[in-house]
């Protein structure tokens, strides 16, 4: 077998050698043909280098800067292998692998080069722990087998076949559970076992000796034993091996190893639709392999699912949620500590962004009895990998704490380890204020919890009331002095370990600073003096209760007067532009004559409903996804088109047609003018009913198109589609015979009709519903979500899911378009959990798709109160929805108002009126007529005309 490695090494010189025969016989036939390395050529190449260097020295010293930049490292690996410089090229490679795991690519490049090295260095060990090195980072099959293949070209060394073996026993162990890729390396086993046995033959003819004989029985038994293992292992092909082991053995198959071999056939059969479908499946293949492991776990077999959690890995290493998944598993299950361990280290390198996987390690060492400098150094790595939200440090740091707590053997006045407690508190104290603070521009801890831990442990366990008192102290001069819970904390915590005197002190401090829920405290500490107080000090109770409650009364209604006071003032301004308006419209009549074909005046008009008849009113439409959820960033264009027309341009009114004899000044309505209600209101049900819009004008037959889309919802009863003098409105309601049948029409909404994305909503009567809402908006930050902009117009969201599919399970894709159907260049794409997301962030964001730079972020909803309804008490920035006055993200496009006149404020504080209800003052107003007039709630008719006032 040696000769065999040495043939093999001598057949791959001679291939170098060949090529480069060819090399240099090409440059000759080039000169013999009068090709030359012109001038310009060497110039050119002398170019090539020079930037190659520059680059090179770009990316080292951006990698200085930060060394956890992947790609920067994979780039300047790139470089180094082309510029053929191997020592930069190695350094480079092993500051990479101390930082991340490396891909099965990478180290095959990087085993290649270092084995060609070695061929020259005659040192085989230095490659021995390259690949023990490589195959620590993923199960892959390939390193595996390449790995004992190098070694067979050693085993001429002494104890050379022995640690052939031993790898290949090694690589079994790893990968030979693995189905589809598991049987190669059985084959190269049982290869290399056969030649072998080549060896140990006596010639053909020839007597073997007693010790030859020995030999050779043991070699076959080593190959019986191979073909009897690998077919109790149920693998892809296996009735292929099984056909070779009844070819190959003298004997027959036994039946013990029949019965085994059925048994994994049958296992096989059952595993082979997993199978087929993972290699049918796109990368990153995340829920097929979720769905092979729930299988797994339910078999039971732990070396299975080992395997499969492996395989998962191996294809989506950068998913936080499979490595816990995988490490609690290990925790909870096999709880064998290399095993554990190793799996843990490999969770933080691939995904050092996530807390969690951290915080799992820290206790995994702990559980596993770790001494605690390798504790405190994966705690150090911890704080160094960039987390990306400031409590991510306060849960790493507690969780540290934790660890140093548990070492305290508290029944010491002091130890070396009390103190290592104290001085990590006091240090996160100090890494919170100068590290976090100023990195995220928020604490991560406004509640001082790491503070509250301490000063529970001083207290309880080491009898430090004092000590705990001024961490209190400290606690409530950070801004928690405000806050009723906060001061009940240290009520409890005195209460358990302090005295009465300095309970009684706590509470009136309280008392006198709470501001959120003041009653609540008074009411606390008037109780603790019935239990505990003398009369004196129930007395004090009572008039500092009684002080500080009739200053907040007062504080609270001068509050409330100054908003009534506000409400007014815009009411008043609001009346004075009413009067301007109208006086100047008056200005105009008056100097207009009154002849015959004059259009009707607006003021005929004033006593027509806007929608045909008062009692149907079409329902408001706010941004949003229909009846799917929330939905952010649809800009100005969006909400103002999806408002019925109310924000937008007004149709013209539907007026009544005249009797026939009536003679008129004007035009006579057309004849297509139709009513939007059915001539008996009575029969309609709302709660059977739907309302549509954002329909096409020019939509042929209405009544006939929308019966015909919703019919798979349920029996139809009718379609009242509403029109104005011009004709269709864009908007109908359907009413089903059934109330099951409005789920399955909501269902509809978004649905592209005529190329225009058609929104479905309830119908609900807001006179007699005002407080309804059809859409509730997450004004919450989505961790799980995130926002692109600058996408291109052409974008899909096939296209998206392709760009999004690396970073983790994609569960939604939301591309934004206007009323009309047209791309706005923004998206949003929903994660399975927020890690996924943030990773999202942290790869994508300043990407390039088609020429167009990226812009990712967390999705994070703006408040919605002040934009979702007009009402009379906002200013005129209230008024506007918060894109119509700074576009979809930021300061609008344009400046131009399209706010109708009569609605403008121009300056007073925003209310918190809602559905058109301003709240009632709770004191200094009651009596105000025109507030009682202002917060009466108005209905969308009352709403209209107030619009169509000219």
């Amino acid at each position: 077998m040696a000769a065999t490695g040495n043939a093999e090494e001598t057949q791959l010189q001679e291939m170098e050698e060949e090529a480069g025969m060819e090399r240099e016989m090409d440059s000759d036939e080039e000169e013999g043909m009068g090709i030359e390395n012109s001038d310009d050529e060497e110039d050119d190449s002398s170019e090539d280098d020079k930037e190659n260097e520059a680059e090179i020295q770009r990316l080292e010293e951006q990698l200085s800067i930060n060394a956890f930049d992947y790609n920067c490292h994979l780039d300047l690996i790139k470089l180094l292998r082309q510029e053929g410089e191997l020592p930069p090229l190695r350094k480079a490679r092993q500051k990479m692998s101390e930082l991340f795991p490396l891909t099965e690519e990478i180290w095959l490049d990087w085993l290649k080069d270092e084995i060609r090295l070695t061929e020259e260095e005659q040192n085989r060990e230095k490659v021995y722990e390259l690949f023990e090195m490589a195959v620590k980072d993923y199960i892959c099959p390939e390193i595996w087998l390449e790995y004992a293949q190098y070694s067979i070209g050693g085993m001429g060394l002494p104890g050379g076949m022995e640690k052939v073996r031993s790898i290949f026993e090694r690589a079994l162990t790893a990968v030979g559970l693995h189905m589809t890729k598991g049987a190669t390396l059985w084959e190269a086993y049982r290869e290399f076992e056969n030649v072998i046995l080549a060896t140990v033959q006596p010639p053909p003819g020839s007597v073997p000796t007693c010790e030859q004989q020995e030999l050779l029985n043991a070699q076959l038994e080593r190959i019986h034993t191979l073909f009897r293992r690998q077919l109790a292992i149920p693998l892809m092909d296996m009735e292929g091996t099984y056909a070779e082991y009844e070819e190959w053995s003298d004997q027959g198959v036994s039946d013990t190893v029949s019965q085994k071999y059925k048994r994994a056939l049958q296992q096989m059969e059952k595993s082979k639709p997993y199978e087929e479908t993972l290699m049918a499946a796109e990368p990153p293949k995340l829920a097929e392999y979720q769905t092979y492991i729930d299988y797994e776990q339910k078999e039971g077999d732990p070396a299975r699912i080992q395997i499969i959690f492996e395989r998962a890995l191996a294809e989506n290493c950068l998913v936080p949620d499979m490595w816990a998944k995988y490490t609690k598993y290990l925790d909870r299950q096999l709880k064998i500590k290399d095993l554990v361990l190793s799996s843990h280290d490999r969770a933080v390198r691939n995904c050092p962004w996530t807390m969690g996987l951290w915080k799992n390690y820290l206790l995994a060492l702990e559980r596993h009895g770790a001494d605690h400098h390798t504790i405190s150094d994966v705690f150090e790595k911890a704080l160094n990998a960039g987390f990306i939200q400031a409590t991510d440090y306060v849960n790493i740091w507690e969780a540290y704490l934790d660890y140093l707590r548990r070492r305290v053997d508290f029944s010491k006045e002091s130890s070396r380890e009390l103190e290592e407690l104290r001085a990590a508190f006091t240090r996160s104290l100090d890494y919170m204020k100068q590290d976090v603070e100023e990195r995220f521009s928020e604490s991560g801890d406004p509640s001082c919890t790491i503070m509250q831990v301490w000063a529970k442990i001083e207290a309880l366990h080491c009898k430090n009331i004092q000590k705990a008192r001024e961490l209190w102290d400290s606690i409530m001069t950070k801004g928690n002095a405000k806050f009723a819970n906060m001061w009940l904390e240290y009520y409890n915590l005195e209460r358990s370990y302090g005295d009465a005197l300095h309970c009684r002190k706590a509470l009136h401090r309280a008392v006198q600073c709470t501001s959120d829920y003041p009653e609540h405290v008074c009411e606390v500490l008037l109780t603790f003096e019935r239990v505990e107080g003398s009369l004196e000090d129930w007395d004090a109770a009572v008039q500092k209760t009684e002080t500080r409650l009739n200053r907040v009364n007062e504080q609270r209604a001068k509050v409330a007067e100054k908003e009534a006071h506000l409400v007014r003032q815009e009411e008043e301004k609001t009346e004075q532009r009413r009067r301007a308006k109208a006086d100047k419209k008056n200005q105009k009549k008056g100097q207009k004559g009154s002849g015959p074909g004059e259009k009707r005046k607006a003021e005929d008009e004033d006593n027509e409903n806007e929608w045909g008849e008062e009692s149907e009113q079409p329902p408001k439409r706010h941004r949003g996804e229909g009846n799917q959820g929330s939905f952010r960033g649809g800009g100005a264009e969006e909400y103002m088109e999806t408002e019925s027309g109310l924000f937008g341009r007004r149709a013209p009114p539907c007026r009544r047609q005249e009797p026939p004899g009536a003679k008129r000044g004007q035009q006579m309505a057309p004849a297509t003018v139709r009513k939007t209600q059915e001539d008996n209101p009575e029969q309609r049900k709302d709660d059977c009913s739907v309302f549509i819009s954002n329909l096409a004008f020019n939509m042929e037959d209405p009544e006939k198109r929308l019966k015909e889309l919703f019919e798979p919802c349920g029996p139809v009863q009718s379609v009242r589609p509403v029109y104005a003098a011009k004709g269709f409105r864009g908007y109908c309601y359907v009413q089903f015979e059934g109330k099951t049948s409005v789920p399955e029409a909501l269902k509809m909404d978004r649905r592209e009709v005529d190329g225009r994305p058609m929104f479905v909503s309830p119908c609900v009567d807001k006179n007699k519903n005002p407080d309804f809402k059809v859409f509730k908006y997450n004004t919450n930050l989505e961790k799980h979500k995130i926002f692109i902009s600058g996408l291109p117009f052409s974008c899909t969201k096939e296209q998206l899911e392709e760009l999004c599919k690396d970073q983790g399970t994609i569960k939604d894709i939301r591309l934004v378009t206007n009323r009309s159907g047209k791309p706005k260049g923004l998206a949003y794409v929903e994660f399975e959990d927020e890690a996924q997301a943030s990773q999202a962030v942290l790869k994508l964001d300043g990407t390039v798709l088609q020429e167009h730079t990226l812009s990712v972020a967390i999705s994070n909803p703006p408040r919605r109160n002040a934009a979702d309804k007009p009402d009379f008490s906002r200013p005129m920035g209230a008024m506007m929805p918060r894109a119509m006055v700074y576009g979809s993200r930021g300061k609008g496009r344009t400046q131009l108002s399209l706010i109708p006149r009569s609605l403008h404020r121009q300056t007073g504080s925003e209310s918190k009126a809602e559905n058109g209800t301003a709240p009632k003052p709770t004191g200094g107003a009651s009596g105000d007529a025109g507030f009682e007039a202002q917060a009466k709630p108005m209905s969308n008719s009352d709403f209209a005309k107030m619009l169509l006032r000219k």
